[in-house]
């Protein structure tokens, strides 16, 4: 089981907990993977986490799962800073999602799944389209409306004017897309 952007550790310690054989964790940031060796210790947890973008440490390797929860907000006209870094993808908040979509597939083992975790401000049919145009069958797995995090707070006037966020106001619907390689 492979999780990129990993953050915390979160989903890799779930995994771990529910029995997953062999865990690998993966993210850009040197504090994400501290905190995440750190939580992997802290749980007694066997997780190999590594440091690096995205699929890049693991190149060659193949797995049954891949889980991803990327940063997916749209940036707009913020000004890219040191913190903002953590959650800001381009324009449409795409960056990170779109080379998920297209490099998971080639990390995926026949009948392999691929998780996603997004928000539907950053183009959900986009996702599904891109991992199907990779051969992957994709589909919503579940859903959730909630209130906009601090982050998406502080944009809310952008993304409405954006016409990124008429549909839920100020609330998000967080989406899990599920893709299996056939």
């Amino acid at each position: 089981m492979l999780d990129v952007c990993t953050g915390t550790g979160a989903l890799a310690l779930a995994a771990a907990r529910a029995g997953a054989r062999r865990v690998t964790a993966v993210d850009v940031s040197a504090r994400a993977v501290l905190a995440a060796r750190a939580n992997a210790r802290l749980n007694r947890l066997p997780i190999r986490v590594l440091r690096g973008d995205l699929f890049g440490p693991v190149a060659g390797q193949w797995f049954d799962m891949i889980v991803a929860n990327p940063p997916y907000v749209p940036s707009g006209s913020a000004p890219p800073g040191r913190a903002g870094r953590w959650w800001n993808e381009g324009p449409d908040g795409r960056a990170l999602l779109d080379r998920i979509c297209e490099r998971a597939p080639r990390q995926l083992r026949r009948g392999g799944t691929l998780l996603i975790v997004q928000s539907a401000v950053s183009g959900v049919q986009a996702t599904l389209d891109a991992l199907r145009a990779q051969g992957m069958t994709a589909s919503v797995a579940a859903r959730r409306t909630q209130p906009f995090g601090p982050v998406l707070r502080a944009r809310a006037a952008e993304l409405e004017a954006a016409g990124r966020a008429p549909a839920f106001g100020r609330s998000e619907e967080l989406v899990v897309v599920r893709a299996d390689r056939g």
